[in-house]
């Protein structure tokens, strides 16, 4: 078994993080929207090469602003733009953040998970064999595979 990951997260730090992510949210909670599937779906989106040509039109929107329809109000125009500029730092290092936890949450959690099954089929092994405690332990863990019913392969087969 391959041990990649090897952690221990002193409860001290677990409870600043903790602290940290509720005024975070709660400092930019007044300022988020949460979207539907479906706005999201019909929505434009800003992407990387976009936002060089939105900054040059806030620009030339300014400095001429004889060309902006008059459904465009500049003054909403420059608080989206300057929302968005203000935002994207933030959105990436969170970005980052949240990628690099998941991985972090993926690995301890399979690394848990094999070594739980490599129990589990120990145990199994050992009521096969009648040894003692062994088979009410077995019963117990097997709970978590009646669900799936008949399969290709067995948990044994996993690993």
């Amino acid at each position: 078994m391959d041990n990649s990951i090897s952690i221990t997260i002193p409860p001290v730090d677990l409870q600043a993080i903790k602290d940290a992510l509720a005024t975070i949210n709660g400092i930019l909670k007044p300022y988020l929207k949460a979207l539907t599937p479906e706005d999201r779906r019909k929505l434009l989106k800003m992407g990387d090469g976009s936002e060089p040509f939105v900054s040059k039109v806030m620009d030339y929107a300014v400095s001429d602003p004889q060309f902006l329809p008059p459904f465009v109000q500049i003054t909403e125009l420059e608080k989206d733009w300057d929302a968005y500029s203000a935002l994207v730092p933030i959105f990436r290092t969170v970005q980052q953040l949240d990628n690099n936890l998941s991985d972090t949450v993926m690995l301890t959690g399979s690394e848990a998970f094999e070594g739980s099954l490599s129990y589990y089929n120990s145990v199994k092994m050992a009521a096969k064999m009648n040894v003692p405690d062994a088979k009410t332990i077995y019963e117990d863990l097997s709970k978590r595979f009646e669900a799936q019913g008949k399969r290709k392969s067995k948990p044994s087969e996993e690993l």
